[in-house]
Formats: structure tokens, C-alpha cells, sequence
């Protein structure tokens, strides 16, 4: 069941529930994040899925989430031989949370005109039945 806004506002968030709220993420979307945060190193999915204890296609498809997401980012390694891997990193904390900003900004311009239209749309129910009586 969806929260409603009243419910979120009573009970006390931190940082990482606003990740998820603003991105949608997954308990394990979290935990890779933060666990490729606190690595201190670009990790590869070989690597985090080592430390989730989670299948390579599984937080491979978590990664994708935080990328796409723009929480971390992707840095190409080249073998010698010619191959290639890829390792992720946190995306900046400056950016990430100016994008935050953006979103949070769209969202309240967006309820703002829904007050609007409830307000526009009852007031003028309100003024109907007044006329009728």
C-alpha cells in the first residue's frame, strides 16, 4: 500500500529513504550503493556480487538501476589483450543531490497545479449548489 504524504511527514527519514523515494529503489539497489560508497574503489559487478552475496545478473540488474538513476557511475578498464570490463563508482554527491533538488522541485510544481484544479473544481461545485437553492 502506498504511503500517503501525511504518513511519510510524521515519521522520520534519513538520507537513504530519500533515495529510494526519489529513485525508486530497491532494498538491494540500496545496499549496492552503499556498499559501493563505503568501498572507497571502483567496483565490478564480479566484485560487488561477491560482496551482496547475490548472483552476477542480479546485481548487475541493481547496478543498472543505479545508473541509470545517476548514482553511480561507469568507467570502461581495458585489458591488454584487447578485452574490456567495466567498474562503478559513486557519482558526485553535489550532483546527485542538485538532481534530487530538480526532481523534488517538478513534484511540487506538479501538486501545486493539482491543488489548483481541486480548488478550481470544487469552488465551482460549491457555487453551483449555492445557485440552486
Amino acid at each position: 500500500m502506498v504511503e500517503s504524504m501525511v504518513e511519510s511527514l510524521r515519521r522520520d527519514m534519513d538520507c537513504e529513504s530519500l533515495l529510494d523515494c526519489v529513485h525508486g529503489l530497491k532494498d538491494l539497489d540500496r545496499v549496492c550503493f552503499e556498499v559501493v560508497v563505503e568501498n572507497g574503489e571502483a567496483m565490478s559487478v564480479d566484485q560487488l556480487a561477491d560482496v551482496v552475496d547475490r548472483e552476477r545478473s542480479t546485481t548487475y540488474r541493481s547496478v543498472r538501476r543505479l545508473l541509470d538513476a545517476g548514482l553511480v557511475e561507469k568507467e570502461q578498464v581495458n585489458y591488454e589483450e584487447g578485452s574490456y570490463y567495466h567498474v562503478y563508482s559513486p557519482a558526485d554527491p553535489a550532483d546527485v543531490a542538485a538532481d534530487m533538488q530538480r526532481t523534488l522541485n517538478d513534484w511540487y510544481a506538479m501538486m501545486g497545479q493539482l491543488v489548483r484544479e481541486f480548488e478550481e473544481k470544487y469552488a465551482d461545485s460549491e457555487n453551483r449548489v449555492v445557485a440552486e437553492h
